[in-house]
């Protein structure tokens, strides 16, 4: 009898297990955090300011749901990226559904948001609450990495608490691979928004910039 998994249900190990996926933690697995990243304009940088400073607001008055993270930190960051523009589509809730390796077991469940360009996946963003740590949405948010139909290509994810983002990078392949970035803090000195658009900006446009096949 197959065995169907709500994604939330999901650990590291059991994807282990299921679809023998691997960490990497050799830097240079995800080059994409380093290399050919953009630099921001002044009037991005003031608008991610105030991103900022209306996450710290919001934090006087819990509780700080996964809905409030969208509103005031995920949105404005996407709006800020021109991500709600072409040639991005954004979708929302996007029911997926994966086969582990022996086909007895199926993880299945929906993505908070989707971006996406001529129905190729680009980036995958989970938003999770604030109170929980990114840690409890790593094995959620590859489960629905590995559901990403075009094998071939490399799957690029983030998960933020509003406060904290970490990127994610699989590849596919005979046994899946994947590696994560460093935790990027609102918290710290300076505004790490403006690292953390930086990156889905370069990541984007190296996607777009491959061939198609």
């Amino acid at each position: 009898m197959v065995k169907t998994i709500q994604p939330r249900d999901i650990t590291l190990l059991k994807l282990e297990n299921l679809f023998s996926i691997k960490l990497i933690r050799d830097k240079e697995f995800f080059r994409e955090l380093q290399d050919n990243l953009p630099e921001l304009s002044e009037s991005e940088k003031q608008q991610l300011d105030k991103v900022q400073a209306g996450y710290f607001n919001l934090l006087r008055y819990p509780p700080f749901l996964d809905n409030i993270v969208k509103m005031v930190v995920l949105d404005p960051l996407l709006f800020i990226g021109d991500f709600y523009l072409s040639p991005y589509c954004v979708k929302s809730e996007k029911t997926i559904e994966i086969s582990a390796l022996d086909e007895d077991t199926i993880i299945k469940g929906t993505l908070d948001v989707l971006v996406l360009k001529d129905q190729l996946w680009l980036m995958v963003i989970e938003s999770k609450q604030a109170a929980f740590s990114i840690e409890a949405g790593l094995a959620q948010i590859l489960a629905y990495m590995l559901a990403n139909p075009y094998r071939d290509k490399h799957t690029f994810g983030m998960i933020t608490t509003g406060g904290s983002f970490v990127f994610i990078k699989l590849i596919q392949g005979e046994q899946p691979q994947y590696a994560t970035s460093k935790i990027f803090e609102l918290r710290n000195p300076d505004n790490e928004l403006h690292d953390v658009l930086k990156i889905l900006k370069g990541i984007t446009h190296s996607i777009i910039s491959e061939p198609q096949k």
